[in-house]
């Protein structure tokens, strides 16, 4: 509504009757100044009745007025509990640029007005079941984290908005308009009002080196960065796992970048596990009730990731988080020895290994579910490998889930490895 604006939380008003010979006309509510605020214009149906001149109110007539007054006090109040409830972004963030968009959503550079902070802001327009289902997945799986991670994208607040109305998200939410969402995620199906506008805004840590995939391949290989971004890959998804999440989407593209630097000043980039769209928090074990929830006794059955990046029991339809040690070894094998393929939609170059069948290639978890008993060829390109390093990603790509190390072991593995090789390809 033109001319007027919202009450903020704590804010003082006042109340002014207006009226004329016709009677009460109507209620403005204004703030300091004088503003009017929105909504406060209400006009009773006695109001729109013509009176003749020289007629005077009578008793009936003065008391619907006190009580349409007194129900417009009511409901003014009602509107400002829940106006307390509601926030705008639009204050606390100024954004800057766009950095990135895809069907999804777009992610925009901001900053926080009171301290400078840079964050990454995305907007997810809430507009078909598939991206509520997509945005809640993320948001259930990380505001389920209870600590920060390094190595996990944090995500600072998660905001609903509705035209011009804002709610700060919180997991659980009994709020009308999160529901709405939930339900629409259940059902597969818009349940809200479609003349509303819903989006959901992430506020997460700023990345500012890109992706992983494109930060490797712009630079020459170096066995010391190598090293570090194994180890802290391994880190990220003990984190993820001890957490009860399976990401279900990992993928060089999928992890960020943070430049920084040592104490000595030289660049230090630190890897953020990001895009949990089709992330599942597993929430028991499925085998007693009393049992803490294991990732690896949660059996899904939806396919879905990147195909170059899916595990062979993915394709089949029944896995577990073995299938994200699949990946890892898929990104830690190709990062290594700098396995690239062309992809055939965007001719994108990307990280990941793959098996080669004539002209074609094919992902090596397709190529494992027909042949579970395929020799990998490890390394493919490196006339050596350090041992433990190449019986580590043997197991982490076995066709068969069980052989594959757990993300606690391999996390151990990883330091291990790290520690007593200073040279990873000796």
């Amino acid at each position: 509504m033109e001319g007027f604006r919202s009450l903020k939380e704590g804010e003082e008003v006042e109340f002014t009757f207006k009226r004329s010979s016709k009677g009460l006309e109507s209620l403005w509510v204004t703030g300091p100044g004088g503003a009017p605020c929105a909504g406060s214009e209400k006009k009773p149906k006695g109001a729109q009745k013509r009176r003749s001149k020289g007629d005077r109110l009578n008793i009936a007539s003065s008391f619907f007025e006190a009580f349409w007054c007194l129900m417009c006090i009511i409901a003014l109040v009602f509107s400002v509990q829940v106006r307390k409830r509601m926030v705008s972004s639009q204050a606390k963030y100024e954004l800057i640029q766009e950095v990135g968009r895809g069907s999804y959503g777009v992610v925009y550079e901001a900053a926080v007005r009171q301290t400078g902070a840079r964050v990454a802001v995305k907007k997810i327009r809430c507009h078909s079941p598939e991206n509520v289902e997509l945005a809640l997945r993320e948001f259930w799986a990380l505001s389920s984290i209870q600590s920060q991670q390094p190595n996990v994208i944090h995500l600072e607040e998660c905001v609903l908005q509705r035209d011009a109305l804002a709610q700060r998200m919180s997991h659980g939410s009994s709020s009308s308009l999160y529901l709405e969402l939930v339900e629409t995620s259940l059902k597969g199906e818009i349940t809200f009002d479609p003349r509303y506008a819903y989006y959901l805004w992430f506020v997460m840590d700023f990345c500012d080196g890109g992706d992983m995939n494109a930060y490797l391949l712009s630079r020459k290989p170096s066995r010391k960065t190598n090293t570090s971004f194994m180890l802290q890959l391994g880190s990220a998804l003990a984190f993820l796992h001890r957490n009860q999440i399976i990401h279900r989407d990992l993928k060089p593209d999928n992890i960020l970048i943070s430049q920084g630097r040592n104490p000595a000043g030289s660049p230090e980039p630190t890897l953020k596990v990001a895009d949990f769209g089709l992330s599942k928090v597993c929430s028991a074990s499925g085998l007693n009730p009393e049992e803490p929830a294991s990732v690896n006794k949660c059996f899904l059955s939806t396919a879905c990731g990147t195909d170059f990046y899916m595990a062979p029991e993915v394709w089949e339809g029944h896995y577990t988080a073995k299938a994200d040690i699949f990946a890892l070894g898929i990104i830690i094998w190709a990062m290594v020895e700098r396995i690239t393929f062309v992809d055939v939609e965007t001719q994108k170059e990307l990280l990941g290994s793959y098996v080669q069948q004539g002209e074609d290639i094919v992902p090596l978890g397709e190529a494992l579910l027909e042949n579970p008993k395929m020799e990998l060829h490890i390394p493919a390109r490196k006339k050596s490998m350090n041992a433990g390093m190449k019986q580590l990603i043997r197991e982490m790509l076995s066709a068969n889930p069980q052989e594959r190390p757990d993300a606690v072991e391999l996390e151990l593995r990883l330091v291990r490895i790290a520690c007593r090789e200073l040279d990873w390809d000796t």
